[in-house]
């Protein structure tokens, strides 16, 4: 499933903007993948230009200091705050050509669509759940996200450095599978959990390949981490499971692209891209060279069911958490404490 080296994806997590298209694309390293740019690329005579990131918080923290791009990738859940501070613009529907074609479920929301116009175009997704070493961590183990406070996996744990991803662990470790309805005594238990998880952890990741990393030099028995990384390990060879039918559930995402306002390159370059990575080919490449899947309903149902499931992007018998846009209010909150977490406080 993964052509690219785990050295290669790193490399491309702290490249520099990449390629010389008149377009600024901010991208996930590993995401230029030439599958979902061909289209482009045959219009405009080359990929577009690149500058990539590693995280949502990174990416939201370039745009609003002031760096130009004329689109960005960001998950629905970061979709409030591009709003809200006057970064994004609505897509036209009318030129996006498989919008018909896309999981209306992934536009369900009034953060991602309303009567202003369509500010979110749905592109790819996935899931976080637990991975883990097959051959030194029993499956029993993992049938409860418990696992992360067992003394047994002190110092050989590892969580994403993702606010997000961290507390729909911690939500869904103390029995919540939304977000949108926390309480104060809901939100400190999963703090409280969390701050426990903290003294098991060896290191929080910040990309797919890091994390398959960890994983496969031995020092990491256990991660929460997205089905890429274990798509990676899985191309290697390594014995890798991914759980996501722990009692407590595992945890979905989507991420997509927005409309940068008063971007530097050309409007109409913009909506060819995003043609050509919302098209059938676009949707092949992703889940062929990523693992991960694609927002394109018709273009997944062309796909072998088996392939998905091995993936990790099939059905699952357990409870699921989607990582929904949310309030600022109680992501700024999230983001907080889960730097004091690290900080040992």
């Amino acid at each position: 499933m993964i052509k690219k080296s785990v050295a290669t994806a790193i490399a491309l997590i702290f490249a520099l903007p990449a390629f010389a298209g008149d377009l600024v694309v901010m991208e996930w390293g590993g995401y230029d993948l030439e599958g979902v740019y061909a289209d482009y690329a045959t219009k405009h005579n080359g990929p577009p230009t690149y500058s990539f990131i590693g995280s949502d918080d990174e990416e939201f923290q370039r745009l609003s200091s002031g760096f130009k791009a004329d689109v960005a990738h960001p998950c629905s859940q970061m979709v409030p705050k591009y709003r809200e501070t006057g970064l994004i613009e609505p897509w036209d529907p009318a030129k996006i050509t498989e919008l018909a074609n896309l999981n209306p479920a992934f536009l369900n929301s009034p953060f991602l669509k309303d009567d202003e116009g369509v500010w979110f175009l749905p592109g790819d997704w996935g899931a976080t759940a637990v991975a883990y070493n097959k051959d030194k961590v029993p499956e029993a183990d993992v049938a409860s996200l418990q696992v992360f406070l067992d003394p047994k996996y002190a110092g050989r744990i590892s969580l994403p450095n993702s606010s997000d991803d961290v507390w729909a662990l911690a939500f869904l470790a103390t029995g919540k599978t939304d977000w949108n309805s926390v309480s104060d005594e809901e939100f400190k238990a999963a703090a409280d959990w969390l701050r426990k998880v903290h003294q098991n952890v060896r290191a929080y990741w910040n990309d797919s390949a890091e994390v398959s990393q960890l994983i496969a030099s031995g020092e990491v028995l256990v991660a929460w981490a997205w089905n890429d990384g274990v798509a990676i390990l899985r191309a290697e060879n390594f014995p890798v499971g991914y759980q996501r039918e722990a009692k407590e559930g595992s945890s979905t995402w989507v991420c997509g692209f927005v409309n940068m306002k008063d971007g530097p390159g050309n409007e109409d370059e913009a909506y060819d891209f995003m043609n050509s990575w919302l098209s059938p080919g676009g949707a092949k490449a992703l889940v062929e060279e990523l693992g991960v899947g694609h927002s394109n309903l018709a273009a997944m149902a062309t796909m072998d069911p088996a392939a998905l499931v091995e993936a990790g992007l099939g059905p699952v018998n357990a409870p699921t958490f989607p990582q929904t846009p949310k309030d600022n209010a109680l992501h700024e909150r999230m983001l907080k404490e889960f730097e004091n977490i690290k900080a040992g406080f």
